[in-house]
């Protein structure tokens, strides 16, 4: 009996938050362990469906960085980085395209299915969706590597209308119809701003922000955008976190009312950051909490 309570008053502590975002577009980036190990990828999808189900508007953003990399050693072509964006020459973007665009999208798009959600494949080309210019990190030529100058959302919209789930490849254009590899992260968040979603996830490898990265116990579940600031100036956000830490402020500046990171390795992650009083991964919200206020 104390199973079937305990049950029940999960289900009840849903209730509040199932109300709150039904209606409300969710961006998800979709990368790590999460797309590598099956049980936690089986555990996305089947989150991914039910939000679905109570009304909520996922849209999916993938990587694919493992796939892109067994595909290019196959064929003898290694793979280079320079400040963690993939050096992408012409043989390279065409990889990129047949990996992110057709095997990962469509993989991601049958799972979805499998949980009976009906979602739809698409990549930064279709409907112009992701316009690109030639990224040049410190004004050096790193290939066909995009960024991202303008999002025709509408594409998007019409899936959304017509009750499909879609799952976007990182794959951009310019105006001559040349393709460009994009950041997923990068893609995650413009895509994001200009959908005007109320949330932005980032599934991780982590387990969130910290105060001190020595220290797991020092986990920061919620924090305002001046602070996130205050701790990217002062080094208490370091390391790899510096660039998913950067990616959730500009989010938050695009209108995006809640950014969360969350660790992608734990089972059911997304619900038990969305339907759960106290989550499981790090919020940075817009504006300071009363919580936070006391710390």
């Amino acid at each position: 009996m104390e199973d079937y309570l305990e049950k029940a008053t999960t289900l009840v502590e849903a209730m509040p938050y199932i109300k709150e975002f039904a209606g409300a577009v969710v961006v998800i980036k979709y990368g790590g362990a999460a797309m590598i190990n099956e049980t936690i990828k089986a555990s996305v999808m089947e989150d991914i469906a039910l939000m679905k189900l109570v009304g909520m508007k996922p849209v999916i953003v993938h990587g694919g960085g493992p796939e892109i990399n067994q595909m290019l050693d196959s064929i003898g072509k290694k793979s280079e980085f320079r400040g963690g964006l993939r050096v992408t020459d012409e043989e390279t973007v065409n990889i990129v395209e047949m990996v992110l665009a057709g095997k990962v999208n469509k993989s991601i798009v049958q799972l979805l299915q499998k949980q009976g959600i009906t979602a739809a494949g698409l990549c930064g080309k279709d409907g112009d969706m992701l316009m690109c210019e030639k990224n040049m990190p410190n004004g050096e030529d790193i290939g066909f590597v995009g960024k991202i100058v303008k999002v025709n959302p509408d594409l998007i919209f019409t899936m959304l209308d017509a009750g499909f789930t879609p799952v976007i490849a990182p794959i951009g254009t310019d105006d001559l119809g040349q393709s460009y590899n994009i950041n997923a992260d990068f893609a995650a968040v413009h895509i994001a701003k200009a959908l005007k979603a109320r949330k932005l996830v980032f599934l991780t490898d982590v387990s969130g922000v910290l105060h001190d990265v020595k220290d797991p116990q020092s986990f920061i579940p919620e924090m305002g955008a001046k602070t996130a600031m205050q701790y990217l100036k002062d080094g208490t956000v370091s390391g790899g976190m510096i660039p998913k830490v950067t990616c959730c402020l500009e989010a938050i500046q695009g209108g995006v009312q809640h950014v969360h990171i969350l660790d992608g390795r734990i089972e059911h992650c997304l619900l038990l950051e969305f339907f759960t009083a106290r989550g499981i991964g790090t919020l940075i919200i817009n504006d300071l909490t009363k919580k936070e206020e006391a710390v």
